[in-house]
Order: structure tokens, then C-alpha cells, then sequence
């Protein structure tokens, strides 16, 4: 019922800049946040940054002063802007998405992924 659309990853070169973006869309009864996390190879995934339908944003340290998450409310959608891109910075980009139910129960969803691929 619900669906999560990545889109925005490719291949760079290191300095280079990305924007990812992740649109919600089905039957959704009110967003709590959206968010990124992201997975290289043979690590585990960890998180990137977050934002609540609130205002509040969250970021690892590794990725502050680099990396800005925004949302537009009216389209469901939740973009992350990369900046000095590093090859560390290789993986798969995932959307999380989390909301609430009818009956007040928190529910999340995540996308397929996007790959971003960072060349030095």
C-alpha cells in the first residue's frame, strides 16, 4: 500500500556533489519523518540523516557540514544534498520512511535503494 521512489544516484568523482530524492506515496495516514541511511560494501548499514515532518533534522557526525536533508510536506518527499564526496562514501543509499497509523501505532518502510558511487 505504501511505496518508496529513490532516484538521484550515479557515479562521481570525489569532490563532486549528489541529490537523492525519495518520494512516499499510497495510503499513508500521517508522516512522522523521513530519512536516509546507507549501507557499503561489507559494512553495516548506518544512519545519514533525518528529518521529522516537525522540523527536526538529525545527522551522523561523519556527515555534518557536508551533507543537508530537507522535505517538501506537500509532496511526501525527502531530499539529501551530498557535498565532498568522498569514495568512503560508496553504498547503497536507502529512504526510511516512518509513520503513523489510524490507530496511533508507529509503522516504518524502507525503499529499494539507490547506489552512489564515488571515484578518486
Amino acid at each position: 500500500q505504501v511505496q518508496l521512489v529513490e532516484s538521484g544516484g550515479g557515479l562521481v568523482q570525489a569532490g563532486g556533489s549528489l541529490r537523492l530524492s525519495c518520494a512516499a506515496s499510497g495510503s499513508i495516514f500521517r508522516i512522522n519523518y523521513m530519512g536516509w541511511y546507507r549501507q557499503a560494501p561489507g559494512k553495516q548499514r548506518e544512519l545519514v540523516a533525518t528529518i521529522t515532518w516537525g522540523g527536526s533534522t538529525n545527522y551522523a557526525d561523519s556527515m555534518k557540514g557536508r551533507f543537508t536533508i530537507s522535505n517538501d510536506n506537500a509532496k511526501n518527499t525527502v531530499y539529501l544534498q551530498m557535498g565532498s564526496l568522498k569514495p568512503e562514501d560508496t553504498a547503497v543509499y536507502y529512504c526510511k520512511l516512518g509513520v503513523t497509523t489510524r490507530d496511533y501505532y508507529p509503522l516504518n518502510y524502507w525503499g529499494k535503494g539507490t547506489l552512489v558511487t564515488v571515484s578518486s
